[in-house]
């Protein structure tokens, strides 16, 4: 059974992104937390925090190291996060004296929010690259039809002509704004998490920025001070993930405007209705109004969670589990709908 519309088994053909979901899914989660692991041996070791050969040792492990799953879930439901079973399998693997070395001066936060970085920078790259596609496409489309008349609108109601670019100017200068906050996020970094048990790093003491560094760097990181309870970065990229469905609700919210008054759009391959066969809907345009306000609202619920207790809060930490995937999601699909209705726009505006 599925529960989210994202994943379902039909209602997915809509409003599902498989590119971006795969970023979300459990073995993507698992081999960034993996990564995270790997990367601290490898950066205690070079800091000579434990021996060298050790985190050489661990890391060799864990390229070989899946987890049991059933046992990851017998985890999570007694320890409320994954980490604790995941490490503690870990070392089991590893074995010996190097056992010991697994994991040193972490705790669970680091590991899940610096997988959920891991990802999260996969999935803002993949949505960059469909940005700047989606500016293209209207730059083409403004190319084809842009000194066509359009009536324009205030209010809902008719006011005076306009063209075709001054309509396309307003779909695509905001997309060009979200492209440009996503391209700087991505060339300053997303950042590493790693503060230890209370984000004082206390049992790595002088070696602590080093080692940092030093794995901030084998992941592709950016290095900055533990955020364990300052989630003003996560709430940032989740407004950015409700602006862009945002912006492309108002595209398809005007396209089915235009379908619906008729003679100034053409569109290629509508919905099929099942009781009125000469109907064509505009179900893509119609959708990215949808996720819109499907982000909007969530995007409240991160602000909610930007209110941390004191060094760390399981509470608000869990809200974000449930609301951020789903806006991740919600932003990419949109992106791949607004994609395919660019494409299916066959004329715009009149003569």
């Amino acid at each position: 059974m599925a529960i989210s519309a994202f994943d379902h088994p039909f209602l997915s053909g809509l409003l599902g992104d498989e590119e971006t979901g795969a970023f979300f899914s459990a073995a993507a989660d698992i081999k960034a937390m993996l990564a995270f692991e790997r990367a601290l041996a490898l950066a205690e070791g070079q800091a000579g925090l434990i021996p060298l050969d050790a985190g050489r040792r661990i890391a060799d492990h864990i390229a070989r190291f899946w987890p049991d799953m059933d046992g990851l879930r017998e985890g999570v439901s007694r320890d409320g996060v994954v980490v604790a079973e995941l490490v503690r399998q870990l070392r089991n693997a590893v074995g010996g004296e190097d056992a010991a070395h697994v994991h040193v001066g972490a705790t669970s936060q680091d590991v899940i929010d610096t997988s959920l970085m891991l990802r999260l920078s996969s999935a803002l790259s993949l949505h960059m690259a469909r940005l700047d596609a989606l500016v293209a496409g209207f730059r083409a489309l403004d190319d084809a039809h842009g000194g066509r008349r359009l009536m324009g609108h205030t209010r809902m109601q008719a006011a005076i002509p306009i063209t075709v670019s001054d309509r396309i100017r307003a779909w695509v200068e905001p997309l060009e704004h979200h492209a440009a906050q996503v391209r700087s996020l991505a060339n300053a970094g997303l950042p590493l998490q790693f503060g230890g048990a209370a984000g004082t790093l206390d049992r790595l003491q002088d070696k602590a920025a080093e080692v940092r560094g030093l794995l901030a760097a084998e992941l592709g990181l950016a290095d900055v001070a533990q955020w364990h309870s300052q989630r003003d970065r996560l709430v940032e990229i989740a407004g950015l993930f409700s602006r862009i469905c945002g912006s492309l609700g108002k595209f398809g919210q005007d396209v089915a405007l235009l379908a619906q008054m008729g003679g100034e759009i053409g569109l290629s391959g509508g919905g099929g209705s099942s009781a009125m066969a000469h109907k064509q809907n505009p179900v893509a345009a119609e959708a990215l109004v949808a996720l819109a306000r499907f982000n909007a609202v969530q995007v409240s619920g991160l602000h909610h969670a930007l209110v941390h207790e004191q060094e760390r809060s399981g509470a608000a930490w869990t809200l974000e589990w449930l609301l951020l995937p789903s806006m991740a999601l919600a932003s990419g699909a949109s992106l791949r709908l607004a994609l395919d209705l660019i494409g299916k726009i066959r004329s715009l505006g009149t003569a």
